[in-house]
């Protein structure tokens, strides 16, 4: 006869912490080998509604059909990269004047630095200088795991499709080697965890997709209405750096200005170029962020936040944009086991309730007064009597 023993609830919390440290571990350590399989695993699941689609509809072998969409997936990433690279050595062409107008403007600042805080050009030299001498150093060591990383970089970018054909291929047995691993009363439980996984991660990343076409095409419009140069290569690039949260914005911003120097050195370019940013931000923000990606992924602001830089420092970049999407399959995880339904509520983002407060609706983030059973959609009347500590609900 099984026995169920219990722990006391600090020994729980010393196996929950080690568990968590150990994983980590493994994440930081094998993040070469682990990050692409994740990234195949998201980029299988985008193209399954291909492959789905040449077997059925056009009677293409599962092999073949595969085979297809992969290659359109590896043939629109190329295209992209192709066009980049060869706008890119067009802008390196322009570098002599982008070098000339970016020494006017520094010339401008420390014109006002002299005459605002009496430091002679001479003298920020010799900062600039000790600057630069205490980094001197650094710079082969940067330039070293540059190179480094630029081989990693594509050693991942043929390992992934590679990766993604026989995750495709062998979808299935895959799937079967689940269904082996659990008990047969589970294998419903597990087949709607599976399910809504597919469904979160497809939704999230098409959304993403959808909001970086729409940044692309609005940065474009905005850039070649105030005669920035290369505008549509600009805009690219800043769609593919937004799909990096919070941090993507500000070097396409920083790449943006620097190359709008190759067209002009008045500084109301630089202006225009961040009122354009700015705007397609609000809107970015405002309506497609809610619109488009917050709905996909009911995950709240502080876990996002905490989970991209737990990424970023595991594995960079990449960890940043894998963030999300492996919150959003933890969450989905935790929503369907009992015992872990918890963690799934502290990760999600109930829709907050509103209350009035001079005709005006506010969202209402203190729970305190309401039940588990309080629906999400209800409205939420609040009488204000004398004071904001007077707040009761109706």
């Amino acid at each position: 006869m099984n026995e169920t023993i219990k722990l006391p609830f600090y020994a729980k919390l010393t196996f929950v912490l080690l568990s968590i440290i150990a994983l980590l571990f493994l994440l930081y350590v094998g993040q070469k080998i682990i990050i692409p399989v994740i990234m195949a695993f998201i980029f299988a699941i985008i193209l399954r509604p291909i492959v789905m689609f040449l077997k059925h509809k056009l009677q293409f072998p599962h092999v073949i059909a595969v085979m297809f969409s992969v290659l359109i997936f590896v043939t629109l990433i190329a295209g992209v990269l192709t066009y980049i690279s060869l706008q890119v050595t067009d802008i390196v062409s322009d570098f002599d004047k982008i070098q000339k107008n970016l020494t006017i403007h520094i010339q401008s600042i420390q014109q006002y630095i002299k005459e605002n805080f009496h430091l002679t050009n001479r003298e920020q030299k010799e900062y600039m200088n000790d600057a630069t001498n205490d980094t001197l150093e650094r710079g082969k060591e940067i330039i070293g795991s540059t190179l480094l990383s630029f081989t990693d970089t594509l050693f991942t970018m043929i390992i992934i499709p590679i990766y993604t054909f026989l995750i495709l291929l062998y979808r299935t047995h895959f799937m079967m080697f689940l269904n082996k691993l659990f008990k047969p009363e589970y294998h419903q439980k597990l087949s709607e965890i599976l399910n809504l996984i597919k469904v979160a991660v497809k939704s999230y990343i098409l959304g993403l997709i959808f909001e970086m076409i729409i940044v692309t095409v609005l940065t474009s419009i905005g850039l070649s209405i105030i005669g920035v140069p290369y505008a549509i290569l600009l805009g690219i690039l800043t769609g593919l750096l937004n799909l990096i949260p919070y941090i993507g914005i500000l070097v396409a911003g920083v790449l943006t200005i620097i190359v709008s120097l190759s067209g002009s050195s008045e500084l109301s370019m630089i202006f225009g170029v961040l009122i354009v940013n700015l705007i397609v931000q609000l809107i970015d923000n405002n309506i497609l962020v809610p619109m488009v990606v917050s709905s996909k992924v009911e995950i709240n602001s502080l876990v996002t936040i905490i989970g991209i830089i737990i990424g970023g420092t595991i594995a960079g970049v990449s960890g940043m944009f894998l963030a999300i999407p492996i919150i959003a399959i933890l969450k989905v995880i935790f929503d369907r086991i009992e015992s872990l339904k918890p963690w799934g509520y502290l990760m999600g983002d109930d829709l907050p309730k509103t209350y009035e407060w001079h005709k005006i609706k506010l969202p209402l983030y203190d729970f305190d007064n309401l039940t588990d059973t309080t629906p999400n959609n209800v409205e939420i009347k609040i009488e204000i009597v004398k004071s904001p500590e007077n707040i009761t609900s109706e």
